[in-house]
């Protein structure tokens, strides 16, 4: 394939690639949306394979074929309720490739470099090895370094700097993320003492070790040194935010690994990774700045970590009142009294599986002549669009799901409210208690209809660790098992 037909494939993809976000722009195109990027991903690993410049064809194809059935084993393995920490861990797969692609590009252009790198990794590496292969890298990187001297050795080495500093916190960042959502830490925030500070000091302390590396031409120990004040950097930041505010720390680390690919792309000179990189960052930071809105939160606080935090938490085991308990039977008699009913699901419904009879009580009232809609928090479950995704899944028609701010004015000329498996994004204590960690975030008003209907397994605490005045009003009832059960015998009973 010739270099000018390359470039062309890259075009086409990338043209693919923006309508794939157009499509998953909206749920009744979302389908074509994952097609189109599906075929722009097969043309750009085509055309990279079959370009001229590439070599060691037959290891790419190797590691194509291993990460793929890898791939493929895990998308037909992973259940709905492990995809966020599956597109978590991902996330870092990302940025580890970002670390190691900037540390190879500055083996390139500085290859004499190499034995420094082992001296610093371990003096019991072995150095006849390291002899060797420095020898080989500085014989292919000999053309290069002509080119890159002056303003563009400058250039590149700020590429390579900021490449793997981007690539370390998206990484290490990710991992807290995979560790919080799988449920192998706590979901509290890590609340070290001035926290704040110490991020902008590694911010502070890794410019100047930038500013050393460029200047040096390019030393080693910089360079390390900022790699591991970056992997703190990076845990440091997704540890000190709190499980409530999780989804939009899923979409912050999108955008991350958008950023770090693209600076891949700078490193590689590959036009397309720069601009698929660019694509999944920007909308990775749009989809945050959203979410940031919706649940009344700073998008630089985002940024800089730890945000929703400064308020004193609740112990999340305190006394609110007493709870009453009600029968699937009784609901569905409530129900059928209705003349409105909206459902607000959680990630309860998603591990319980619960979507399809949601769907089938859904699809059976309305044959009644009853009013049915769902209301979406724009952070329920623990992906954004977790929910949409599972009622999509279970043929709920589109036009019935709606988000908080369509909904939230209609709850009070609603009869009958069904929260299944949510907690968090229902608390009024979010707009009641300041003192609350969820304090200020706009939720779902569910407490203004006439009758609600908590589906909970116990009355533990939600994801954030507070308990919810909710399920203590006199106007809610609690029905307590399995969501799927609970939902189950509602449908016999109808």
């Amino acid at each position: 394939m010739s270099q000018g037909l390359v470039t062309a494939s890259y075009i086409i993809a990338a043209v693919f690639f923006i309508l794939s976000l157009a499509g998953l722009s909206k749920q009744e195109t979302a389908k074509n949306g994952n097609l189109f990027g599906i075929i722009g991903m097969a043309i750009a690993l085509t055309a990279t394979i079959l370009n001229p410049a590439t070599s060691g064809v037959e290891w790419i194809i190797l590691a194509m074929v291993i990460g793929g059935s890898i791939g493929i084993r895990l998308a037909l393995k992973v259940e709905m309720t492990e995809m966020p920490e599956l597109v978590a861990i991902l996330h870092s797969f990302v940025g580890l490739a970002a670390v190691l692609v900037g540390f190879n590009s500055f083996i390139d252009i500085q290859p004499h470099e190499v034995s420094e790198i082992v001296v610093v990794l371990g003096q019991d590496l072995n150095t006849t090895l390291a002899t060797a292969k420095a020898a080989f890298v500085e014989a292919n990187a000999a053309q290069q370094a002509e080119h890159l001297t002056g303003a563009m050795l400058n250039i590149h080495l700020v590429e390579v700097f900021l490449g793997i500093f981007i690539g370390a916190v998206t990484f290490t960042g990710s991992i807290v993320a995979f560790a919080k959502l799988r449920g192998l830490t706590s979901s509290k925030a890590l609340m070290l003492p001035h926290r704040h500070k110490l991020n902008l000091l590694a911010v502070v302390v890794s410019f100047i070790l930038m500013v050393m590396f460029v200047q040096a031409g390019g030393a080693v120990t910089p360079l390390i040194l900022m790699t591991l004040i970056a992997f703190a950097f990076g845990w440091h930041l997704v540890a000190s935010i709190g499980g409530a505010d999780m989804p939009v720390v899923v979409s912050m680390l999108n955008s991350y690994s958008g950023w770090a690919a693209a600076a891949a792309g700078f490193m590689l000179s590959n036009d397309l990774l720069i601009v698929v990189g660019a694509l999944v960052g920007s909308s990775g930071a749009i989809l945050s700045y959203i979410m940031c809105k919706a649940m009344n939160r700073s998008f630089i606080s985002v940024i800089a970590g730890g945000f929703g935090n400064d308020s004193v938490a609740a112990s999340g085991d305190e006394t609110v009142g007493e709870y009453r308990e009600t029968t699937a039977e009784d609901v569905a008699d409530m129900l059928k009294a209705s003349d409105s009913v909206v459902i607000t699901p959680g990630y309860g419904m998603a591990v319980a599986q619960a979507q399809y009879p949601v769907a089938e009580i859904t699809r059976k009232l309305r044959e009644m002549g009853i009013k049915v809609r769902f209301g979406i928090h724009p952070v329920a479950g623990r992906l954004p669009g977790h929910m949409n995704v599972l009622l999509a899944e279970a043929k709920v028609p589109y036009d019935i799901v709606l988000e908080m701010d369509e909904i939230n004015d209609d709850f009070a000329d609603t009869d009958t409210v069904l929260v299944i498996g949510a907690n968090d994004t229902v608390n009024p204590a979010a707009m009641e208690d300041p003192s609350s960690p969820i304090a200020g975030m706009p939720v779902l008003e569910v407490w203004k209809a006439r009758n609600v209907i908590g589906f909970k397994r116990s009355m533990n605490t939600g994801y954030a660790g507070v308990q919810n005045p909710l399920f203590f009003k006199d106007n809610t009832q609690m029905l307590f098992g399995d969501a799927k059960d609970s939902v189950e015998a509602i449908l016999k009973a109808l």
